[in-house]
């Protein structure tokens, strides 16, 4: 009897795989888990490094999965493989191009909170295809989608 649980033990831990590392149908949105992640030339340690990622959150687009690798794009187009284990399924965002304002509703006449400059990362919270909810150092407001980098054209995020 204790042998049969054993090797049910067994069989389940060689069957368990690690959340991060579940299959997800890409192309799909995650982010940068680590303080520091390596994105390499191919799908294994023995591939170069192309990039030392040391900020966190940063939001990837990812696009092809290769067991416990996924190639990820970030937002100049670069693509390269990062372990599973390294990205999370936490929904971040970039700001791109311009000044953008924060409002406290998803309204252009809203009123105004403050203004981020391009390149601040902030967690998503939800998206109506048009604006998205976002925080920024436990500040939170809406801001307009087409200003950042980390949602598909008109996603809505729930």
């Amino acid at each position: 009897m204790r042998r049969e649980i054993v090797a049910l033990a067994l069989v389940v831990c060689a069957n368990a795989r690690p959340a991060s590392a579940q299959e997800r149908a890409v192309p799909y949105w995650a982010s940068i888990a680590k303080g520091e992640a390596l994105m390499r030339t191919g799908p294994d340690r023995t591939y170069p490094a192309l990039w030392l990622y040391k900020r966190r959150d940063l939001p990837v687009r990812v696009v092809q999965v290769h067991g416990v690798w996924r190639r990820i794009e970030e937002q100049d187009g670069t693509t390269g493989w990062m372990l599973a284990i390294l990205l999370s399924a936490r929904r971040t965002a970039v700001v791109t191009g311009a000044i953008q304002p924060i409002r406290d509703r998803p309204d252009d006449g809203a009123r105004l909170l403050w203004q981020v400059e391009p390149g601040a990362v902030g967690r998503l919270d939800r998206c109506d295809g048009r604006w998205c909810q976002i925080e920024f150092e436990a500040r939170k407001g809406w801001i307009p989608q087409s200003g950042i980098w980390g949602t598909g054209p008109a996603e809505v995020l729930q």
